[in-house]
């Protein structure tokens, strides 16, 4: 007999699973195997998602994998690109718009799970701002400058003009590091106390610099880094 996911029990079929438990109780390779929706020659779905995984090394590499390298492998294609990486900004702007509907933000880590999913499948260095009101209410998250895989270039003025023309009473630096490194350089201290000096002389407060790191994140704020002029 064929080993088709329709040959297993209703309870160990990812679908069904998944309906009754929740996503949640899914491993990664089922996960993977309903995005599949189906297997290959001798290889049905949930067998086909882990040998990518496998192949990969993580699922967290897969869904970082560019168009040539996801293309590479055996059972995906540019369709199966072009839908996961539309599943990934949906998963984005969910976060997004999730930020953005709740009350306040009281605390930095409230910010890492938005900031992680937003920034950390950068390639390259990314400098962004969450804007917000006298509530600490998010007003909303912009991408301001992109630059190599280990710096971009920030301009104050411009940071000083966007917060102004969304009339930001407060805001929260954030960038990335692709390396992985969840630590602050000399160059992120003097540009945090460069922007938050010039934020300063038009009365908008700034509340945190924020890195990515992959999974981690490093907070200014929490490590008594932020300049209080």
């Amino acid at each position: 007999m064929l080993n088709t996911i329709k040959n297993w029990p209703k309870q160990q079929r990812p679908r069904e699973k998944l309906l009754q438990y929740g996503a949640q109780s899914l491993s990664d390779a089922e996960l993977l195997a309903i995005f599949l929706r189906t297997g290959i020659k001798g290889c049905n779905a949930v067998e086909l998602a882990q040998r990518v995984i496998t192949q990969c090394g993580s699922l967290q590499a897969l869904l970082q994998s560019d168009l040539n390298a996801f293309c590479h492998i055996k059972g995906l294609g540019k369709a199966k690109y072009v839908q996961l990486q539309a599943c990934l900004e949906f998963s984005r702007r969910y976060l997004q718009e999730s930020m953005v509907e709740q009350a306040t933000l009281t605390s930095p880590s409230q910010s890492y799970d938005f900031l992680k999913a937003a920034l950390k499948h950068e390639t390259r260095e990314v400098f962004a701002l969450l804007l917000l009101n006298n509530q600490h209410k998010v007003l909303r998250f912009d991408k301001l400058f992109y630059g190599t895989i280990d710096a971009a270039a920030v301009y104050p003025r411009i940071v000083v003009q966007h917060a102004l023309s969304h009339n930001a009473a407060a805001v929260i630096f954030c960038h990335n590091h692709p390396s992985g490194i969840a630590e602050a350089s000399h160059a992120d201290e003097a540009l945090t106390h460069t922007l938050v000096q010039a934020l300063k002389l038009v009365d908008i407060r700034t509340l945190d610099h924020i890195i990515v790191a992959g999974h981690l994140c490093y907070s200014f704020a929490e490590q008594g880094k932020l300049p209080n002029f």
